[in-house]
Formats: structure tokens, C-alpha cells, sequence
């Protein structure tokens, strides 16, 4: 982890306990008033009735492919945005504007995921009048942005046929806070052998999530009505919590820091 996001590693060792609870204390603290932010940030969503979805994976898994088609699919349905989480570069940022979608980048430096207040501070960029969707591409990595809040309505987990059918035994706390699991580079399955979507799924039922698993190909552009009908039926019941003055089911993370 990164100790310029607060995702500081103490020592191990019995020797080092009192420094392990004060990073614990100093994770915690950051936490809550990142969670204080996403509160707010929400509010912001519901408010203009646009429906946040937080799409998290490791590198390389697809999440700014499947952005491009979805947005080709979507974009005479609903009016979306992108915000883009990376270390460097505004690469992912001009693929989404080149789909004619505006997109704003957000480069954390060393920082290994978005925080509630980077989404705030770029939604003002973007603006959310006359917005359906928001899709926020956070930093590829499986660990620290399970913690982090950013007032999205929805975590979106990718897994790539190209990492293993392992991913959610050795990343629990991602996978278990997981909506939906889009199962990615499925026209890449027929050549790796050590990829079974029933091996993927049952080590997500393990952890207690009945979250919809669904296999896809971005690139190919197949399997992919069942992830567009998920977004079509959220973004309803978007709606009609709007019309109906209801307020959606608060999200709730795993905040329990995580030290190596």
C-alpha cells in the first residue's frame, strides 16, 4: 500500500503494536471523514438523479473497454459521464472523449485509489445537471479502494479470464462488497486453462455474496445485454426512488484497515 493515501503499512512483530494501533487509529480517522464526504457526495447524486457507479478491478482488466462500449450501446438511451482514476496520464480520459462523453481525469500521483473527496472535487468539474449516469473508473488495483466510500449507488467488480478464477479467495474484501461481477476477455477463455467461470463464481458465493456474475467480451462486444439490462433496470428504480421522494439503501464498506 501507499502511505501518501493513508494506506501505510506498520511493522510486523509483537515489538511494534503500539505503532500498529496508532496506524489503525490514523486509518480509521481518515475513514470516517472520508465517509463524511461520500455522504455528501451522494446527496449530490440523488439530488439531480443520477445514478454513480464505482467500477473497481486490477490493471489490464478491461474497465475503460468496457466503458467505450457501453457508451456506443447507452449513449442515445442516457446521458453519461466519466471519471477517470489513475497514477499518471490522461490516456483513459481521452479514449471516453473521443466516444463523444465528457470524462475528467483524475492523476492520484502515488495514490493507489480515489477518495470520496478527488469524485467530489471532479463532479464539480463535470457538473451533474441534465446527467443519468456516472461511471467512475477507479484505480486498478483489488485492495485499498474496497475501503474507500465515494458515494457512488454501486460497485461494479471486473475479473479478466487472463488473471484466474482465483481473484476473489486471495481479494475477499473487494469481491465481497461487489454488486455485480462482470467476468471480462471472455473470447480469451477458450485459451486459458487455468480460467473457470464456475470456479469464479463459487468463490464468490463463498464469501457470502449473491451479487450477479456476468460473463462478457468488451472488445468483441458479446454477452454484453445482460450488464446493459442491469444498468437500464438500476437506473429505473433511480427514478422511481426520485419520483417517490425515497432515499436508496446507504452503501456500506469494509472499514477495517488493511495492514500487511
Amino acid at each position: 500500500m501507499c502511505e501518501d493515501c493513508g494506506c501505510a503499512v506498520a511493522p510486523s512483530g509483537a515489538e511494534h503494536s503500539e505503532e500498529k494501533k496508532q496506524t489503525v487509529d490514523v486509518m480509521r480517522r481518515l475513514l470516517s471523514a472520508n465517509d463524511r464526504t461520500a455522504a455528501h457526495n451522494r446527496g449530490h447524486f440523488d439530488a439531480h438523479g443520477v445514478l454513480a457507479v464505482n467500477l473497481m478491478s486490477s490493471p489490464g482488466s478491461g474497465k475503460t473497454a468496457l466503458l467505450e462500449s457501453t457508451i456506443d450501446a447507452l449513449k442515445h438511451e442516457f446521458r453519461i459521464a466519466v471519471i477517470e482514476g489513475d497514477l499518471e496520464t490522461e490516456n483513459d480520459a481521452r479514449r471516453i472523449r473521443a466516444r463523444g462523453v465528457p470524462a475528467v481525469q483524475i492523476t492520484t500521483g502515488s495514490a493507489c485509489h480515489l477518495d470520496a473527496r478527488m469524485v467530489h472535487d471532479a463532479v464539480h468539474d463535470i457538473g451533474l445537471a441534465g446527467l443519468d449516469v456516472l461511471f467512475i473508473e477507479n484505480v486498478g488495483n483489488l485492495v485499498c479502494p474496497a475501503s474507500f466510500d465515494l458515494g457512488q449507488h454501486h460497485n461494479v467488480v471486473l475479473l479478466s479470464v487472463t488473471e484466474g478464477d482465483d481473484k476473489p479467495t486471495k481479494y475477499p474484501v473487494m469481491f465481497r462488497i461487489a454488486d455485480l461481477v462482470l467476468l471480462t476477455k471472455m473470447d480469451l477463455a477458450p485459451v486459458m486453462d487455468d480460467f473457470d467461470p464456475v470456479r469464479a463464481e463459487d468463490a464468490i458465493r463463498a464469501l457470502a455474496n449473491a451479487a450477479p456474475v456476468i460473463p462478457l467480451s468488451a472488445r468483441k462486444v458479446t454477452g454484453l445485454e445482460p450488464w446493459l439490462d442491469w444498468l437500464r433496470l438500476e437506473m429505473g428504480k433511480m427514478r422511481n426512488r426520485r419520483l417517490s421522494g425515497t432515499q436508496p439503501v446507504e452503501h456500506h464498506h469494509d472499514h477495517t484497515p488493511i495492514l500487511a
